[in-house]
């Protein structure tokens, strides 16, 4: 096994294990709504952060027009097709019960995947950069993990099945970071440059259209918002001390 996928596949395991992690302790008890519109802030902190330290700067140091726009159109539209594709999944199973259940997994299922897609890119701009985004995708699969336990709970789904499905999603996780990892092995120039953009605007996407959206539904107050910048500042501490 080449150093890069063994490096890819050992980091790879912390959301991995915090996917599982997050979704069997809520299989237990559920966190309250205020740590869960907190962690969503400073979740959104972190990967906004991560973009900006991390992706934009490799953009605007070798900035080509035609890679940056087919890279960052594509990302934006593949964001948006799996937005139409999980709601009409979630609308379809929107009932109580195992159809409704089917529909939440599927939904979370594509998002895990295509996070798990950027952890692989990650990797391919540079170690550092594949383990800041690791770090900042972490914190939001351990929050989507809760989640999506949490409605798996109010569906009446079972602790077994709930802890089964996270370990599901974790496998998901795996298996786009190794596709990202490995199709993407080698790539340079041009072609890396819109690998980088497709990745900012799919994260700039999860921060814009995920996160802050559904922190927002919560209760929100000063504490809660304060946490989105506490997530940035600490990608900005963890950069200055891996400098």
């Amino acid at each position: 096994m080449p150093d890069s996928l063994e490096k890819l596949l050992t980091y790879t395991l912390i959301p991995v294990i915090a996917t599982i992690a997050g979704g069997t302790v809520a299989a237990f008890r559920s966190p309250g709504e205020t740590i869960r519109v907190s962690v969503q802030h400073f979740a959104a902190g972190v990967v906004f952060s991560a973009v900006g330290v991390e992706l934009l700067p490799e953009l605007v140091r070798n900035l080509t027009i035609g890679p940056l726009v087919l890279g960052f159109s594509a990302g934006v539209a593949l964001m948006l097709l799996v937005r139409t594709w999980t709601q009409r999944l979630e609308k379809g199973g929107s009932g109580s019960g195992k159809k409704g259940a089917d529909g939440l997994l599927i939904a979370s299922g594509v998002d895990v995947f295509i996070d798990g897609l950027l952890v692989g890119i990650s990797f391919e701009v540079g170690f550092r950069e594949g383990v800041i985004i690791t770090i900042a995708l972490t914190i939001e699969l351990l929050f989507l993990a809760i989640s999506v336990a949490s409605s798996l709970a109010k569906r009446n789904a079972g602790k077994s099945r709930i802890i089964i499905s996270s370990a599901v999603l974790a496998l998901l996780i795996l298996l786009g970071a190794l596709l990202g990892g490995t199709l993407l092995q080698g790539i340079r120039g041009g072609g890396l440059e819109g690998i980088v953009a497709f990745a900012t605007a799919a994260l700039l996407y999860l921060v814009t259209e995920e996160l802050l959206v559904e922190a927002h539904e919560g209760r929100d107050s000063s504490f809660t918002t304060a946490m989105f910048f506490v997530g940035f500042l600490s990608i900005l501490i963890l950069e200055s001390l891996t400098a």
